[in-house]
């Protein structure tokens, strides 16, 4: 077994499902509309794939595992059961394991729910977005906020008592009491977890056009923000605890694979696109689907020279599109960088376990700067971020990345 493999004793997986009904105007992910006749083969090659990694996993626990998209609820049962059944034969899942599954409203019913809930899956992230069929519609997404409700009440009867809700803020034309009606229509149906994000416009998406040409007006930062500081107080009042930048949970139901991400451990990406961080190296998959199932197949037949170590055992695997090792440097950035993503920060004695070395050794200069602008503290034995600082996080991570 390759150095650096036999070390890790556990580790989350991610599988990639990258087929959507449409495409969202906001989306940058990989996700494509129209592909749906490549699902059955897409799917043969995800357990090709993770036949390819049953050798360098067989000591290690999977405590997390995660569908994402994509829109996996486009997959059909049978389909879903392909690949959870390939899972447990090629992963050692535990008794315990938290296995999640994103889904759009308007993609679900009951029924459906129940046959992914037999299939212990046994969290549902539900992408709502918006309670405001208005702002929906700006976004590109193909239900209505009476469909969201419908959805959730579905997951409900289906037996998932771990739901999480997606919902976006910081969108053009959104009014603070727009927001302030959809956080509260959230909290009223009382999901375990709920993940508020800030919308990012990006390159090459229809909505990022539609405000480069001034057909939507640029949303307001400052609005944004204050959106957010409203949805902290609204969330803590309702008994949600904030436990990173853009998630919440009521007691004990914290992310744990997203936890596992944030803590920096290791995670393997299946699937078109998908990236991992294992064994020292971080790497990614060809995106095109397209490409990614004869290019795992080829791989498939092959020995993948696991004996002569990992970097040979990755080069031999032709869907692998990018694969770099880690160094000491970037490591530590990382686990700085995602450690502050917590409300509770980063352990400072964790990373002197990790590392070897005190954390203000290495970032001396950047916390003592970071502290004097007010966006991060220390107490507690650990290094968080501020208010502001959760505000303006971005300038508090660019300090620790290596140039």
């Amino acid at each position: 077994m390759p150095m650096g493999v036999m070390s890790e004793r556990s580790i989350s997986l991610y599988v990639h499902i990258p087929f959507c009904r449409s495409k969202c105007s906001y989306c940058d992910f990989n996700s494509y509309a129209g592909l749906e006749s490549l699902i059955e083969p897409y799917v043969g090659a995800l357990i090709a794939e993770m036949g390819l990694w049953h050798e360098p996993t067989q000591h290690m626990n999977v405590a997390t595992a995660f569908f994402g998209g994509g829109t996996p609820s486009l997959l059909p049962l049978p389909e879903v059961e392909r690949i959870v059944t390939a899972l447990r034969q090629c992963f050692h899942l535990t008794a315990d394991a938290e296995v999640s599954c994103e889904a759009n409203p308007g993609t679900v019913d009951c029924s459906y729910l129940q046959g992914l809930r037999s299939l212990e899956v046994n969290r549902l992230s539900l992408g709502v977005q918006s309670f405001h069929d208005g702002e929906l519609a700006t976004l590109g997404r193909i239900h209505t906020a009476a469909e969201a409700r419908e959805a959730y009440h579905a997951a409900r009867q289906a037996g998932f008592d771990n739901v999480n809700l997606d919902l976006i803020y910081g969108l053009p034309h959104q009014t603070m009491t727009a927001w302030q009606h959809t956080v509260r229509e959230a909290i009223a149906l009382r999901p375990d977890h709920l993940s508020l994000y800030a919308l990012s416009l990006e390159e090459g998406t229809p909505l990022a056009d539609a405000v480069a040409h001034g057909r939507l007006p640029l949303p307001d930062a400052d609005l944004a923000a204050d959106m957010y500081l409203w949805a902290e107080h609204a969330l803590a009042a309702a008994a949600y605890q904030h436990y990173e930048i853009s998630n919440w949970a009521l007691p004990g139901r914290q992310c744990r694979h997203n936890l596992a991400c944030w803590l920096n451990e290791s995670y393997l990406g299946l699937g078109a696109g998908a990236h991992s961080c294992f064994g020292g190296f971080r790497f990614a998959n060809v995106k095109d689907p397209h490409r990614y199932i004869p290019l795992v197949e080829e791989g498939a037949k092959g020995d993948g020279r696991l004996a002569e170590g990992l970097a040979p055992f990755l080069a031999g695997l032709g869907h692998i599109a990018f694969a770099e090792q880690m160094t000491a440097a970037r490591a530590m950035a990382e686990t700085v960088v995602l450690g502050l993503r917590l409300v509770e920060g980063l352990a400072l004695k964790e990373f002197r376990r990790r590392f070897g070395q005190e954390l203000m050794s290495v970032y001396g200069p950047q916390v003592d700067e970071l502290e004097t602008l007010g966006l991060i503290e220390r107490g507690d034995g650990c290094l968080r971020l501020t208010t502001r600082g959760r505000l303006l996080g971005n300038e508090a991570f660019l300090r620790f990345l290596p140039d």
